[in-house]
């Protein structure tokens, strides 16, 4: 169980910096919305290849901003009580829920990308070598 915790906390820290969650080097984005296919060190395919792989992606990322809106909203409700800013609330939560999709995206990705990863630990299929690198020993 230890092993465990310890490789959960790895892969997830890695993640949460946006570096591949499988060597924790690679910069995995080579813009905010757009990720490369596979990571530029250890050559991990970033897509790994399932059907409905992207949905798992899309998942953390609404749930993320469901829960990000639901904290806020709660937060300021819970401060202001007992005259909450209902129209502050009302508009600033579509405003929210607008923004918080794009804001979450690069992690939604490499998050899942490390519970996969803690689920189904890469095979040699998946590594290749990054460019220029043939894997010989020099």
């Amino acid at each position: 169980m230890h092993g465990f915790l310890s490789r959960s906390l790895q892969l997830f820290g890695r993640a949460l910096r946006l570096r591949c969650p499988n060597c924790g080097q690679g910069k995995l984005f080579t813009s905010w919305l757009r990720m490369r296919d596979r990571c530029p060190v250890c050559g991990l395919k970033l897509e790994r290849g399932e059907e409905g792989y992207q949905v798992g992606s899309y998942m953390f990322n609404i749930v993320a901003a469901e829960l990000i809106f639901a904290a806020v909203f709660v937060g300021v409700v819970v401060v202001t009580w007992p005259t909450p800013p209902w129209k502050l609330l009302q508009y600033g939560g579509i405003g929210l829920m607008v923004i918080a999709p794009f804001a979450f995206f690069p992690f939604s990705k490499t998050l899942f990308l490390a519970f996969d990863l803690l689920f189904r630990p890469a095979g040699c299929d998946e590594l290749a070598h990054p460019a220029g690198d043939t894997g010989r020993t020099r």
